[in-house]
Parts: C-alpha cells; sequence; structure tokens
C-alpha cells in the first residue's frame, strides 16, 4: 500500500514538472519558418482557378453568357498582372549594359553580347579603349581536323 502511494506521488510530480517546466524555462527550440504557400494561394493561382470554375459553371448552366463575360474579362485581367509581376525581374536586381541596355539575364556579370561587366544600376562600365581597339577573338574550328 505505501509503495503504491509512493509510486502515485512519483508519477503525479512527474506529471506536474511535465507541464510546469515550459512555462518557466524558455524554449530553446528555434521555430521553422512559415510554410511556402500553396500555388493555389498566390494571386496568381486564385485567378487561374476562379476561371476554371467560372468556365465549369458556365458548362453546367449556373452562369449566363453575361455573367461569364464579365467574370472572365475581371478574372484574366487579375491573371495576367499576376503573370507579368511574377516574370519581370525587380528593378534592383536588374543588370543593365551602357552600349546594350537592359539584359535579361539578372544574375549576369558579363554582358551577354559585348561582354562588359554589368552593374545593377543605370552606370554601367563602359567599355575601355584597349577593349574597344582590341580585335574580336576568331570562333575555334568545332572539329580541329577541319582546321587548315
Amino acid at each position: 500500500m505505501l509503495g503504491e502511494a509512493i509510486a502515485a506521488v512519483l508519477v503525479g510530480a512527474a506529471g506536474l514538472l511535465l507541464v510546469l517546466v515550459p512555462l518557466f524555462r524558455p524554449s530553446s527550440r528555434s521555430y521553422r519558418p512559415d510554410e511556402p504557400l500553396d500555388p493555389e494561394e498566390t494571386p496568381r493561382g486564385v485567378a487561374l482557378t476562379a476561371l476554371k470554375e467560372i468556365d465549369f459553371d458556365r458548362e453546367t448552366g449556373k452562369l449566363s453568357d453575361a455573367d461569364y463575360e464579365f467574370l472572365k474579362a475581371k478574372y484574366t485581367g487579375i491573371a495576367l498582372e499576376a503573370l507579368r509581376a511574377e516574370q519581370s525581374p525587380t528593378p534592383a536586381t536588374q543588370r543593365s549594359c551602357r552600349s546594350c541596355g537592359p539584359r535579361p539575364e539578372v544574375d549576369a556579370i558579363f554582358c551577354s553580347t559585348c561582354g562588359v561587366r554589368l552593374s545593377a544600376s543605370s552606370n554601367a562600365e563602359a567599355p575601355s579603349t584597349a577593349e574597344k581597339s582590341r580585335p574580336a577573338p576568331t570562333p575555334l574550328p568545332v572539329n580541329p581536323l577541319q582546321a587548315s
């Protein structure tokens, strides 16, 4: 009987300790970052899902032709804006060359046309006079046996 009482007190104390320790000691665990958005939760996904829904509603007879045309125009515009926003590079990371203009390669270091080092600002380095006077390199032959 006494052993059962001591075991019950120990189990109760352990349970109480497990409950109260997190309240008095700050957690040392780092929290995981938020989960990435589901593709259907992005503005693009919402608009594309809405377009699918209105197509389905029209096919099943739930939407009139006038309502369908209005909703289709509305959500097509929203989807196009979202697609353009996703595809256009941010101005801070867009690279440009003084002679060739903005480059489509966002992470490029050198211009793919003239070879000048690119900068993130619009004041890209101009080709030096040594670079301008240097002749263009001759392309290497694909097959060395064809060179004559």
